[in-house]
């Protein structure tokens, strides 16, 4: 059990502790060894954000409502061991964190890059995807910025291979869940193709992966955070605007599947990488991700019914 220490405990905290507590029970009624642990998810900007609201010292506000919630808790009776319980803002807890993020970095597998997060201009913090509604932080409700900082990355994908191959093994695992996992690790499987742009020595790389599509091809669509889109933009107010109206909206890939899509129609083309006599049209589009491939793709309306 790991929730975060908000205040006061709620039926959703009940419902799910109350499951954890039958299985233990049933499991330790078998006569199986069980441990059944306890901690608080307790670190990070939430709680310094709602200690500034209530002007109080974040590790006060915090540990204040560990201790409330705890009670809470404890008046359930459910079987916790408490003799094990943590909180992740005690430094005995995340001075192993730091020691594992250091043997990360030092193999390799923590990086620093600039990338486009949320930023809530109230509370001064980046916001997960879940924490937008509607274009609006969740607790301060203003128009979230989408914003590009230096962060932290581990270099998971460098395992996707691994971790997928390791599904096959969960043969006691749901098929549902699994085919979840695969849709989160998303391998796809394509080619990038290099498209020559019309009037310059530089060129568009797109990944595709339906490759022998192409000769369907009548236009590229780019993402609005690609290079091209921002290069664009510092000439062309009109594509500026249209960039900032992509980057007022929702980024979750489910919510941009849903999302009405919208296009910019520049005046870039670029030469058909096998008929140099074809031009195709760029255009920069609300519903490309930066993120999946190469952040640009040929459209092919004969065979895809979304293009």
């Amino acid at each position: 059990m790991f929730p975060y220490p908000s205040g006061n405990i709620h039926m959703g905290h009940v419902r799910n502790y109350v499951i954890g507590d039958i299985c233990a029970r049933y499991h330790k009624l078998k006569g199986d060894e069980v441990i059944h642990p306890m901690g608080w998810d307790a670190f990070g900007l939430p709680a310094e954000n709602a200690a500034i609201q209530f002007k109080t010292h974040p590790r006060d506000w915090t540990l204040s409502n560990i201790d409330n919630m705890k009670s809470q808790l404890q008046k359930l009776e459910l079987d916790l061991d408490w003799d094990r319980e943590l909180a992740t803002c005690n430094e005995n807890y995340y001075q192993y964190q730091q020691e594992l993020f250091i043997d990360f970095y030092k193999a390799g597998l923590a990086y620093k890059k600039d990338a486009l997060v949320n930023w809530d201009p109230v509370d001064q913090t980046v916001l997960a995807n879940e924490q937008v509604i509607d274009g609006k932080g969740w607790r301060s409700g203003a128009i979230v910025e989408r914003k590009k900082l230096s962060q932290w990355f581990f270099r998971i994908s460098q395992f996707s291979e691994e971790l997928l191959k390791g599904l096959d093994d969960l043969d006691e695992w749901p098929t549902k869940v699994k085919i979840m996992q695969k849709n989160w690790i998303g391998k796809s499987y394509g080619a990038n193709i290099k498209f020559s742009i019309k009037n310059s020595s530089d060129k568009l790389e797109v990944f595709t992966t339906r490759p022998d599509t192409i000769f369907g091809a009548t236009f590229i669509a780019i993402s609005p955070q690609h290079p091209l889109a921002k290069k664009i933009a510092e000439k062309d107010p009109k594509a500026s605007n249209f960039i900032n109206f992509c980057e007022g909206q929702s980024s979750k890939e489910i919510d941009v599947e849903k999302a009405e899509k919208h296009g910019y129609e520049t005046n870039l083309y670029v030469y058909h990488p096998f008929n140099k006599r074809i031009s195709l049209k760029i255009f920069i589009a609300n519903f490309i991700l930066m993120d999946y491939g190469t952040g640009a793709i040929f459209g092919c309306p004969a065979h895809d019914q979304r293009d």
